[in-house]
């Protein structure tokens, strides 16, 4: 079994890009911050995910390309509400570009089974996740047929994708 390294070891590593392709339209609904948010709470990025923030922006600002594409059902869900309001304080503040897909656009993109981060354009880190969007684990992949695959759908979705600066929750 291959020993999966930490994203901070991940992100430590890689030289030149980090892309990250999201599908689901829910995730760790159990996650505190967001059942917070869900309940009025105004969440501070900053403050909650400190870590990420820092690992993120570490990273760009060593030259590391940074981008996620988000694909979403619209209406959206109440999550991507959620991910879509944490976004600028998060994502955008540490330097990442993000992109979001209706997905009724990704019907002619070739899309992979899972959500994925791709290191450098060699190193795959697949997410699992339960029915309910819960996290399973990761799983590490090197294989180029499944490297290729997902740059392609990365970028297919990326070039169809809305910048979020301009996309309008629908």
């Amino acid at each position: 079994m291959t020993t999966v390294p930490t994203f901070e070891e991940l992100f430590r590593d890689c030289r030149e890009s980090a892309v990250h392709l999201e599908m689901r339209d829910a995730y760790m609904k159990s996650d505190p911050a967001y059942i917070a948010w869900a309940a009025g709470a105004v969440i501070n990025p900053a403050e909650r995910w400190a870590d990420w923030l820092a690992l993120v922006t570490e990273a760009t600002r060593r030259g590391v390309e940074v981008r996620r594409a988000r694909v979403v059902s619209e209406p959206v869900s109440k999550y991507i509400r959620f991910e879509h309001e944490v976004t600028n304080a998060l994502n955008i503040a540490a330097g990442e570009e993000v992109r979001w897909l209706p997905r009724r656009k990704a019907t002619g993109v070739a899309l992979p089974g899972n959500d994925f981060w791709l290191f450098d354009s060699s190193l795959l880190l697949v997410n699992h996740f339960d029915g309910e969007g819960e996290w399973l684990e990761p799983s590490l992949s090197t294989d180029p047929q499944e490297i290729k695959l997902c740059a392609s759908a990365f970028e297919a979705v990326w070039e169809l994708g809305v910048p979020h600066a301009d996309y309008q929750l629908a």
